[in-house]
């Protein structure tokens, strides 16, 4: 990850409007970076982007609530 660019992180579509159940997903060259966004100073997931495609992929047709 290139230290000088600052990461985009942006809500999951999934997230709720309600600021409770929210997910930030950043995007870099070699990780998809995953973290909780009322707690964005803690640890956050890191995963291969072929990993990150295929969960995407896995949840799509989940209807949503």
């Amino acid at each position: 990850m290139d230290a000088r660019r600052p990461l985009h992180w942006f809500k999951s579509s999934y997230s709720g409007g309600s600021g409770t159940e929210c997910v930030e997903v950043a995007v870099t060259e070699h990780r998809v970076l995953v973290r909780d966004s009322k707690c964005t100073t803690h640890d956050r997931l890191a995963v291969e982007p072929n990993t990150w495609a295929g969960f995407v992929a896995s949840i799509r047709d989940i209807p949503r609530p």
